[in-house]
């Protein structure tokens, strides 16, 4: 996959995320403007488990799929109990 394809996946979960806090959000956009796709994959993905917030089965598959190339696949492994519906 090429760098805008990470990028625009990233994007895309990012936009579509239950992410509330501004800060998180810039974080993660900054580290995509860097090229930094795996911190800023491994950054949402740590808010979002750290702030217990719930995904859908369909976006936890997207994680699924994405952390196959970007990490951190312990911590997609966790987010599975956040799964709700």
């Amino acid at each position: 996959m090429e760098a805008l394809e990470y990028a625009a996946k990233i994007e895309a979960l990012l936009e579509e995320s239950p992410i509330t806090t501004p800060s998180a959000a810039v974080d993660v956009q900054d580290f995509l403007a860097a090229g930094e796709f795996a911190l800023a994959f491994d950054t949402m993905c740590s808010w979002i488990y750290e702030d217990e917030l719930p995904i859908s089965e369909e976006y936890y598959e997207r994680l699924v799929r994405l952390s196959g190339d970007l990490g951190p696949r312990d911590l997609i492994a966790r987010m599975r109990e956040l799964v709700t519906g």
